[in-house]
């Protein structure tokens, strides 16, 4: 077994689902414009926002472009005081044709067995496999902990995206990744170091320092201190 790194020389990477929007739960919304955050998802942005700002420690925040992702991100970024950097490939699946279709009637589809027990084997009409949304995830993980060893570093991104690094960070198949539950705004967390990931909390709501995220004085990254939940002004 690889030894594994010293906790303050790990990059760890935060990954935060976007809030609520007014489809979540309903539709396949993909890469369709115009799709914002509700009242609730507004709310959800601000309270992880807190949370992170509290941690203290955070050096760099990232968000997929899409507008739901980029109005969470910059929730969160009134809460670190850092500016929201637009990483491409955190963007949700394309899901072709599908995008935009009622969630109900895609269950009732045969193509959704494969969605959920066969995804490596599944390409949405018109759209991405699902291996090829593990890939690019993955390289902008590689290249986020690449840009930022020592650091703590937001990803806000999708679901789907999100699951599919996490089921990589867990050393588990893709077709397993379906069992995975991401909530509007949750929290998922991996140490990336010499050693293999180590996935620290999965669909969180607890402050990351309780899951061993650390604080400032614990990094050996470029971030420096800043008062804990100190507010940025707009």
């Amino acid at each position: 077994m690889a030894p594994r790194a010293e906790a303050h020389s790990e990059t760890y990477l935060l990954f935060v689902r976007h809030g609520t929007t007014p489809t979540t739960g309903k539709v396949l919304p993909g890469r369709a414009p115009g799709l914002h955050l509700a009242a609730q998802g507004r709310a959800e942005a601000a309270e992880v926002g807190r949370r992170l700002g509290d941690l203290g420690s955070v050096g760099a925040l990232y968000s997929s472009p899409m507008e739901r992702a980029m109005e969470t991100a910059e929730e969160i970024a009134s809460f670190v005081g850092l500016p929201v950097g637009v990483e491409t490939e955190l963007i949700e699946c394309d899901f072709g044709a599908w995008t935009g279709a009622a969630l109900r009637a895609m269950r009732a589809k045969r193509e959704w067995k494969a969605v959920l027990y066969h995804p490596s084997g599944f390409r949405f009409p018109g759209g991405e496999s699902f291996l090829e949304l593990q890939a690019r995830v993955l390289a902008a993980v590689e290249r986020l902990v690449a840009r930022h060893p020592g650091e703590v570093v937001v990803a806000v991104s999708h679901a789907d995206p999100i699951k599919v690094a996490l089921v990589s960070a867990l050393g588990s198949p893709l077709d397993l990744f379906q069992r995975i539950v991401i909530g509007p705004c949750s929290t998922s967390i991996v140490a990336y170091g010499e050693g293999p990931p180590r996935v620290l909390a999965l669909n969180s709501f607890a402050a990351p320092a309780l899951v061993g995220v650390p604080g400032p004085g614990a990094l050996v990254g470029r971030r420096a201190a800043r008062p804990a939940g100190a507010k940025r002004s707009r």
